[in-house]
């Protein structure tokens, strides 16, 4: 199955597939798997547990190579880590002896960003993140949306032009993770980036994305591309309560709920 998006790929993925070797027998992950993401596109995946939606962004980001199949970004082949491709991971990543301040600049650290610069890209993130006052606070004194926040940020710096986002919200409580999803559509709509975003929360997929991705059961494959038809901007809260939204779970639910209620393998 291939699905291509309407606008120019940013990213193209063509009969993507990993199979992972488990002891004395292959177990496949992924199989067949092709899509296309445009350009300041928000794309969300989504799929019953074991699906192979975290493998297949670990690929787009070139932490695993794929068993059969390609990646391309910006039209060239992923062998390695993209470069301007930025990635948050499941679980907040910050380093305990670092403070707030410390954990943002790490990765503008790494590139190699000193001095002025750096500071002024440190000061503005942490006012992005709502984190004024707690500059110098360890990881350890913070509540877990600030520690993702920190994440967040660390990542949004080094200003990168693709995101891909590995269910960072999934841990929090409702209202952290709505605030959380707010600040990101802010973020986002501010400065136009590519987002991939692995879920396994329904709503939280049509709170941000323009298209969702629904993956059978694995081996994950592609069994619906569906076109989120809310206009933005997004009330997080609001949003809830629309006929709009109610259409938009069904529609996706009905779908995803087939794959939940077939036997696993």
């Amino acid at each position: 199955m291939q699905i291509l998006s309407a606008r120019r790929p940013r990213i193209a993925v063509r009969g993507l597939a990993k199979t992972f070797r488990e002891r004395t027998r292959e177990v496949p992950a992924v199989r067949d798997v092709s899509f296309e993401v445009a350009d300041a596109e928000f794309v969300a995946i989504v799929g019953p547990s074991g699906c192979g939606k975290s493998t297949i962004l670990n690929m787009l980001g070139g932490l695993v190579a794929p068993s059969a199949g390609a990646i391309e970004v910006d039209g060239r082949p992923v062998t390695d880590v993209p470069p301007r491709v930025g990635y948050v991971f499941q679980r907040d990543t910050v380093f305990p002896w670092r403070t707030v301040r410390r954990n943002i600049a790490l990765g503008l650290e790494y590139r190699g960003v000193r001095g002025a610069e750096l500071e002024a890209r440190v000061r503005e993130g942490i006012r992005l993140a709502g984190l004024e006052g707690f500059e110098d606070a360890f990881p350890a004194t913070l509540s877990g949306g600030m520690r993702q926040r920190v994440a967040l940020m660390r990542t949004l710096v080094v200003d990168p032009e693709i995101l891909l986002m590995d269910e960072p919200f999934g841990a929090l409580d409702t209202h952290t993770k709505l605030t959380l999803h707010a600040e990101l559509l802010g973020l986002w709509e501010a400065r136009h980036q590519t987002v991939v975003f692995v879920t396994h929360d329904l709503s939280e997929a049509i709170t941000l994305a323009d298209r969702i991705i629904v993956m059978t059961r694995r081996p994950g494959r592609i069994k619906l591309v569906h076109d989120v038809r809310i206009s933005r901007p997004r009330d997080v809260i609001k949003l809830r309560e629309t006929d709009e939204y109610a259409h938009e779970y069904g529609v996706i639910w009905h779908v995803l709920g087939e794959e939940l209620a077939e036997p696993g393998p």
